[in-house]
């Protein structure tokens, strides 16, 4: 189980802005649970916003006016007789805040409303809800969360990935269609926010690494790739001639179970950073180089935890476990010891 402290500083590493003065008294607080978090970091998030002002964006609106503005509608002006009251049908951009952003934040906070956090905590979403009654609510269900970002809206990105979490993790729909908040990030959800967490722990702390999340080419003869899945990656770390790929995984088991009650590692997971290792060893075969992988998975509760290094056709591939039921410290010095095992670096 990992402590909601900790969560917040995964989301704090994740999303830099948390660490803006702004959000110095969230850093301080205890939360009962994820929800109650989250509901935190979205209160204050979006007070900030509040005084630089709502996001706005052009929206097409077309409606009955007495003086002309945009285009005129002719059909849908005779057809609602709106000439007979000296007015006419038009279409035209109004610069809203009743913008997608705006819309995702008020339905998550409508939404929040009804989860397990504190009564002082809902009131102050109720307080801020005030701001938003020129934004309509979504379907939770159908909400795009494929967003562009500018550089101006780079504070609307974490509230958004907030929104997600809660939306999406805190959502549950029951047999009979209805849906329930859960206490809880669900599995999924975590594992996005523990792969990003890691690669920018590593861009932080260890700025001499080259750090990213990139695609490896597949080493092909005779150069057809048609319809081969593309191999992305979730860390890639490189410094002079050494790369470490981390592949992360949260999963509820770290271990697979055979027939036989033997626990073995995920097959899957091993045989994908294994390709992983070989193809950017092709890659790197007219240079010097040293590829490594490394399986890096959310230790859980379980008897059995892996800790293994394999020599795998002259590659080193290891299999590890990162304890987050811990004081953060101890997880950076996990982290740490990764870069210093593979790169002889120090934070």
């Amino acid at each position: 189980m990992i402590p909601v402290r900790n969560i917040y500083y995964m989301l704090s590493y994740a999303f830099q802005v948390l660490n803006e003065q702004g959000y110095k008294n969230v850093k301080t607080e205890e939360f009962a649970n994820v929800a109650e978090l989250c509901a935190a970091i979205l209160s204050k998030g979006v007070s900030l916003q509040l005084k630089r002002g709502l996001a706005r964006e052009y929206l097409e609106e077309t409606g009955a006016l007495s003086s002309l503005r945009g285009r005129i509608e002719i059909s849908d002006s005779i057809k609602t007789k709106s000439i007979m009251k000296r007015q006419l049908v038009c279409s035209y951009d109004d610069f809203s805040e009743n913008s997608y952003m705006n819309r995702i934040i008020k339905t998550t906070m409508e939404l929040l409303l009804h989860a397990d956090i504190a009564k002082a905590r809902k009131k102050e979403l109720r307080n801020l809800l005030v701001f938003f009654g020129n934004v309509d609510i979504l379907d939770v269900h159908t909400i795009n969360w494929t967003i562009q970002y500018n550089r101006n809206r780079q504070a609307y990105r974490m509230l958004i990935s907030i929104c997600y979490l809660v939306i999406k993790g805190l959502l549950q729909t029951n047999t009979d269609g209805t849906t329930k908040l859960m206490d809880f990030v669900d599995e999924q959800r975590m594992c996005r926010l523990y792969e990003k967490f890691i690669l920018e722990y590593y861009r932080k702390e260890f700025p001499q690494l080259s750090i990213s999340a990139s695609q490896i080419p597949w080493a092909l003869d005779d150069g057809i790739g048609e319809m081969l899945p593309i191999m992305q990656t979730d860390i890639m770390l490189t410094h002079d001639s050494k790369v470490l790929i981390i592949d992360a995984k949260y999963y509820s088991h770290t271990m697979q179970t055979k027939y036989d009650n033997a626990q073995t590692l995920h097959s899957g997971n091993l045989y994908q950073i294994f390709t992983y290792v070989k193809n950017k060893e092709a890659e790197l075969s007219n240079v010097p180089h040293e590829v490594s992988g490394m399986l890096l998975y959310a230790r859980t509760d379980e008897a059995i935890q892996p800790n293994n290094t394999y020599l795998m056709s002259g590659n080193k591939i290891s299999v590890r476990t990162l304890n987050l039921d811990c004081d953060f410290g101890e997880i950076s010095a996990q982290l740490n010891q990764i870069a210093k095992e593979y790169f002889g670096l120090s934070a």
